[in-house]
């Protein structure tokens, strides 16, 4: 307990040492925390839109339409298992479309996009089309061969509400044919590759055009809750092995990637955080140790052990981290819970963020466990950086330590 109190009236007896070191926890504890709930924040976002707007949970296509996208190859007995799945319980929503490659053009230019035939009602459930319309209305009544285009498709082919272009695709005869629509929503998404590359027109409307009766070439399921996705896609797949079930993982793995890497993404941030608040620690700690280095020798000339010493060093770093470990978690905490409501607006970097389908308004966000989890690690650092100062103490010759001046 003599050597506690003493530890502590050693932090204390230098105001402006302690509080370097303590300033140097707080920042270090708070840019971790923040780091973590901000990049966590970030790719939260983008698994969530990429579920929600692009992909959903599952989907299943012919076995082998992946392979070139052949408007032949649809799912058999689609409408059927379009049915069963819209039973099964942990479903939330599903609906079937008809895809085909093609080319979209105004009387000023063309381009190459994906054409989906959806149907309004289920795909209005299964994605957040509807919410993403910035002009115009989604699949307006009032109009003959509606389509949705993004605004990126808007200004490329210099077109505005109500304005006509024209789709041109192989039908299933082999022939070319095209359509003409109006159109009558201009979406924004947070990717700009997935708005280049997608228009949406009725279901029905796509399926008169490519003159063959092909049902489904892809059905896309939304589940009520992510953590049954494994269990759910094993299911269809052993109830249709003649379709191809993946999940978004499988179908963008390279989001998959990131999600999975990021606990080591932020394990390296927390390193170079940590190294750097380490190397701190034991510099200051030496600084102290000379500061005192006459007090060091007394204590061991009256009889004071090397133990003793020892751990009265390393006592005197640990109560350091324990004043500014705690003001760094509730600093990082207050920073966390204020952004995850009011966001965080990066719309000067919008473009290049949109390149990667990541929005310009980050939430930030963190579990309960990795505020403990980074303060640990804090006071394990703090712990082992306590070591070679106290080592170096413990080198001091007494005779040599007093007679310093």
């Amino acid at each position: 307990m003599m050597l506690i109190k003493l530890a502590w009236k050693n932090v204390w007896r230098s105001h402006y040492r302690s509080l370097v070191v303590i300033t140097a926890i707080t920042l270090g504890v708070w840019a971790g925390i923040f780091l973590y709930g901000f990049f966590f924040g970030m790719f939260d976002q983008r698994m969530r839109d990429v579920i929600e707007n692009e992909t959903s949970h599952l989907q299943i296509h012919q076995a082998h339409y992946k392979d070139d996208y052949d408007v032949h190859l649809y799912i058999a007995n689609g409408q059927q298992i379009l049915e069963n799945i819209k039973a099964d319980t942990s479903v939330k929503a599903a609906t079937g479309r008809i895809l085909c490659s093609g080319m979209v053009a105004s009387p000023a230019t063309a381009a190459g996009v994906k054409i989906n035939g959806v149907d309004p009602t289920g795909e209005e459930q299964v994605t957040k089309l509807a919410e993403k319309i910035k002009e115009g209305g989604y699949f307006a009544e009032n109009l003959h061969a509606p389509i949705i285009i993004s605004d990126k498709t808007a200004d490329k082919l210099k077109v505005k509400l109500h304005s006509k272009i024209v789709l041109t695709f192989q039908a299933a005869n082999g022939e070319i044919t095209s359509g003409a629509f109006r159109v009558a929503g201009i979406f924004h998404s947070n990717n700009s590759a997935y708005d280049q590359g997608n228009v949406f027109i009725r279901r029905e409307e796509l399926q008169a055009l490519v003159g063959d009766s092909v049902g489904f070439h892809e059905i896309a399921v939304l589940l009520k809750n992510q953590s049954t996705m494994n269990a759910t896609e094993k299911k269809y797949q052993a109830a249709w092995p003649a379709a191809l079930t993946e999940s978004w993982r499988e179908i963008v793995p390279e989001i998959a990637v990131v999600v999975d890497m990021f606990d080591q993404l932020m394990g390296i941030f927390m390193m170079i955080i940590l190294l750097s608040l380490a190397f701190g620690i034991i510099n200051t700690m030496l600084m102290a140790i000379m500061e005192r280095t006459r007090e060091i020798g007394m204590l061991m000339a009256i009889g004071m052990n090397k133990t003793r010493i020892f751990f009265m060093i390393v006592y005197e770093t640990i109560f350091l981290a324990l004043t500014g470990g705690p003001l760094g978690l509730l600093f990082g905490y207050s920073t966390i819970k204020y952004f995850a409501h009011r966001g965080i607006d990066l719309a000067s970097f919008s473009k290049a963020l949109a390149g990667f389908g990541i929005s310009n308004m980050v939430y930030p966000q963190m579990a309960g466990r990795n505020y403990w989890n980074i303060f640990l690690e804090v006071m394990l650092v703090a712990l082992l950086a306590s070591i070679y100062p106290a080592y170096k103490a413990l080198k001091l010759n007494p005779v040599n330590a007093i007679r310093k001046i």
